[in-house]
């Protein structure tokens, strides 16, 4: 397979290791997909969406050779995607909280060091989340940045580092070229919004099999399931020395252990069903982030929260994307293309996804229990590809995944695999 994936259409035709840094922005940048769907939960007027919305529209980004978005997000042929961003930015009001990122040698700079590509399908609606690795090491293109300037196209950089060359547009362009997919849509959000949406939703349920105790963070936590929220909540999302092997792949699978709570507690009515907390989280969500041009039209969120409310547990699926380590730094990790053509075929084809990955004592969760069973009897036999990366070519029914890609479905109960590390 070639290191380049093809590109789909995106409009139908007929329609038109550094050390340690604190990466709590996942839920600041969950935020904005939540804000989409409290939106459109909530059946209020555009005259209310507008007025939410106004706050990021001043700071719009435009995104290199982004098509006009059409009158209805249907016309985007295979469904669309939604780049979630978060930057380390230290804002004066919390950056006594987090030590030298803030404060010392390593305040310098912000990095996008959570990135997440959300595709929402074409029906039958489905989500995928593709998480990528903070220390991924791979060519970062000439960018447009908002001065009407242009960065240099580098080879090898990794990206984490994109946003401080380019910003937004910048990374969701390194992005694209990665994986092949036209992103439609993109938001960042700052480091600070975490502790504020976190209380604004009233906090989200976690479970540990085992304590967690990292000093890097602050976290110290026991075996069980708590409800964390606020400063507690940025601990446990940053948090990396305390779970698994302690490296970045370990914290986003705590990380998504804790965006799978977060989306059976929207869809079960808590919060999609309590108008004040979805106009409290839609306001906070929204007065933090920083977004693409085509997510200025406040019908255009609403379009996207009604295609995303509705899709069950089962098929709302979280991927770490696929890589190997660097032979040029261990500390560093290159991408698995192969691998990565499978999950990115399947997704595009609208295939269910099953995670084939067993969890083991370096991962930074455990599946407490089994994925479901209830799989379309359609299959087809395993095609060779390089090491790790055996798969059935999609079909009509479910697509087993590489066993190099980690995830889990929002259906499943993922629980923190802590230690305590001093």
């Amino acid at each position: 397979m070639s290191e380049k994936i093809r590109r789909r259409k995106t409009v139908a035709r007929h329609g038109q290791l550094r050390t340690p840094g604190p990466i709590g922005q996942l839920l600041k940048m969950l935020g904005v997909a939540l804000a989409v769907v409290l939106v459109s939960g909530l059946s209020v007027s555009a005259f209310v969406v507008s007025d939410l919305y106004g706050t990021a529209t001043a700071d719009a980004v435009e995104l290199e050779g982004q098509e006009s978005v059409p009158p209805d997000i249907s016309a985007y042929e295979g469904g669309f995607d939604l780049l979630l961003v978060g930057t380390d930015n230290c804002e004066e009001k919390y950056a006594h909280l987090f030590g030298d990122r803030c404060s010392g040698s390593d305040s310098e700079g912000t990095l996008n060091d959570v990135n997440i590509l959300l595709h929402v399908s074409e029906e039958p609606r489905r989500i995928t989340a593709v998480s990528f690795p903070r220390d991924l090491m791979l060519p970062i293109p000439e960018c447009t940045r908002e001065d009407g300037g242009t960065t240099s196209a580098m080879s090898k950089q990794p990206l984490n580092t994109a946003y401080s060359y380019g910003g937004l547009n910048c990374v969701a362009k390194t992005i694209s070229e990665l994986t092949g997919q036209d992103i439609e849509f993109a938001g960042s959000v700052t480091f600070g919004g975490v502790i504020e949406i976190t209380n604004a939703i009233g906090g989200v349920d976690v479970c540990l099999a085992s304590p967690i105790k990292d000093y890097h963070t602050g976290l110290d936590m026991t075996a069980g399931t708590h409800t964390v929220s606020g400063l507690q909540a940025l601990q446990f999302l940053r948090t990396r020395h305390g779970v698994g092997d302690g490296s970045d792949l370990g914290r986003i699978g705590n990380q998504q252990q804790y965006m799978s709570s977060l989306a059976r507690k929207l869809i079960s009515g808590e919060v999609l069903g309590n108008v004040p907390v979805m106009l409290r989280l839609a306001h906070t969500a929204l007065s933090n982030l920083e977004a693409s041009t085509s997510l200025t039209n406040p019908m255009t969120i609403v379009q996207v929260g009604l295609a995303v409310k509705d899709v069950p547990f089962e098929d709302i699926v979280f991927l770490q994307y696929p890589t190997f380590t660097d032979s040029d730094n261990v500390n560093k990790v290159i991408p698995n293309y192969d691998a990565a053509g499978v999950m990115w075929d399947a997704i595009n084809a609208n295939q269910q996804l099953q995670v084939t990955h067993q969890n083991t004592a370096n991962d930074g969760v455990v599946v407490e229990d089994a994925p479901s069973t209830d799989a379309p009897e359609e299959t087809t036999e395993p095609t060779e590809g390089a090491e790790g990366t055996e798969t059935p070519a999609p079909t009509e029914g479910v697509t087993q995944l590489p066993d190099s890609i980690r995830g889990n479905s929002a259906a499943q109960q993922t629980c923190s695999n802590g230690n305590v590390r001093q």
